[in-house]
């Protein structure tokens, strides 16, 4: 059992990096559009620009996670429904705070915008995804059926 369950850590990352990897062109696509429509420089666009494209991805990784990464764990209860929220609000809030920050010490130096807010939200993504992994693992999709048979055994 605690050579499957050490598989099963590996695996779920990789999975959890691939459905990430959808998520991530998500985001980073959606923002770009909004960029290109509607360019701003104007810190609350950018926070709402970054938060929808971020809510976006989260909305595609719940999906995908619950059915592939996390689905023995799973449950699809409001239990696992707010803790979801919960964390993916936390990740937001590391990914738009990280985004914003980049991308003020960017500013410093002369780089076009597009490059700019392109690595602040690269580095916000990355923050935010190993952030959320962690949290969807062992909090919202905890298996606490196995862990007390386990415990038991």
């Amino acid at each position: 059992m605690a050579q499957q369950k050490q598989k099963r850590g590996p695996l779920q990352f990789l999975q959890f990096g691939v459905i990430g990897f959808a998520n991530a062109a998500i985001d980073i696509g959606t923002l770009n559009v909004l960029l290109i429509l509607f360019h701003t420089d104007d810190r609350m666009l950018l926070l709402l620009y970054n938060s929808l494209a971020y809510m976006l991805a989260v909305g595609n990784s719940y999906f995908w996670n619950t059915n592939i990464t996390f689905k023995r764990s799973a449950k699809g209860s409001n239990r696992q429904r707010i803790l979801f929220i919960v964390q993916g609000l936390i990740s937001l809030g590391v990914s738009n705070l990280v985004f914003l920050g980049i991308s003020d010490l960017l500013g410093f130096i002369t780089i076009p915008n597009w490059l700019r807010f392109n690595i602040a939200k690269g580095l916000a993504m990355f923050l935010s995804f190993l952030a959320s992994f962690f949290m969807v693992k062992y909090f919202v999709f905890r298996d606490y059926g196995r862990r007390f048979i386990k415990d038991k055994s």
